[in-house]
């Protein structure tokens, strides 16, 4: 472990907290200049896109490309930001080195965001993304789900939801750091020391994004009562020193008894959304790595006119 590194991360975090209190928009901005800081994997052209949204209207996107990725296969990535924050910005540095990893296109996804935008938009938002990757021609066996925390639950939601619909299902599914545990039932919600995800902020992304309503709905989390079954191989990433460690290790479990084809890796001395910190640290890079690999094995292409446009 690049125990230096983690430690010199979580020292320079410690002096740019995010502001409190803080307006939504104070906290994006914070997110964003926090994040766009990561340098980008060299010689990758962007994209920029609108695509449709889930309520009739449009959202931005960014596609990323290396010029060795097959235009037959797609990532879908959904960002981090408990619903709330996040953005194109803060996640480019990690999709940048997503896709040097893992053969594909890459699809960075702008969802709309609570308040503004409360349950169950951000996941609306997430199926339509699929939905339009489908119509643009792609082939779901060369389409991969993925995000990180929030991101990471609408990368199982999506998947959940498609299957309901009778949609074509994505070839794998990866979520790194998923918050699916909404109402904090797991025990590493109550004994994980956290440097980024307190109790307070989980009960503000909550009640930004399902104010007043049930937590543990299925609208907004496959944690508690999704029926899991005939879903793709899901490759779950967490560290152990996260308040969501459980979140992934139990959702594992919950695939496996349902007959998925899952697996949970705890990276030892990883925090929160550690993979935001590609390049600089060893761990972030080896676990975008590690998800490429996995999603290169199970992605398929077929002949699929118009993919890639």
């Amino acid at each position: 472990m690049s125990a230096e590194q983690i430690q010199a991360i979580l020292q320079i975090a410690a002096q740019n907290p995010p502001p409190q209190p803080a307006t939504p928009a104070q906290l994006r901005a914070w997110f964003d200049a926090s994040n766009s800081q990561m340098p980008l994997a060299q010689g990758l052209p962007t994209q920029t896109l609108r695509i449709p949204n889930g309520a009739g209207g449009n959202m931005a996107a960014e596609l990323l490309s290396t010029p060795q990725a097959d235009p037959r296969k797609l990532v879908i990535y959904y960002h981090a930001g408990g619903f709330v924050f996040g953005s194109l910005t803060s996640h480019r540095a990690l999709c940048s080195y997503l896709a040097q990893f893992c053969g594909a296109r890459v699809l960075n996804v702008d969802y709309r965001l609570a308040p503004e935008h409360p349950a169950p938009a951000a996941h609306d938002d997430a199926l339509a993304a699929y939905q339009w990757a489908l119509d643009q021609g792609y082939a779901a066996s060369a389409i991969a789900l993925m995000g990180d925390s929030a991101g990471g639950n609408l990368a199982l939601s999506t998947a959940v939801r498609a299957r309901n619909l009778g949609l074509p299902l994505p070839a794998a599914i990866v979520a790194l750091s998923p918050a699916l545990d909404l109402a904090s039932e797991g025990a590493s919600h109550h004994t994980v020391d956290d440097p980024f995800i307190t109790r307070e902020l989980m009960g503000f992304f909550n009640a930004m994004y399902v104010p007043g309503g049930d937590v543990r709905s299925p609208k907004v989390t496959p944690f508690y009562s999704a029926d899991l079954q005939g879903l793709p191989p899901v490759q779950l990433q967490v560290g152990n020193r996260e308040r969501l460690r459980d979140d992934a290790m139990t959702m594992a479990a919950r695939l496996k008894a349902a007959g998925v084809d899952a697996d949970c890796t705890v990276w030892d001395g990883m925090v929160h959304c550690w993979q935001l910190f590609a390049p600089v640290l060893d761990e972030a890079l080896a676990s975008l790595e590690q998800a490429g690999r996995f999603i290169a094995a199970h992605q398929r292409t077929a002949p699929a006119e118009g993919a890639g446009t």
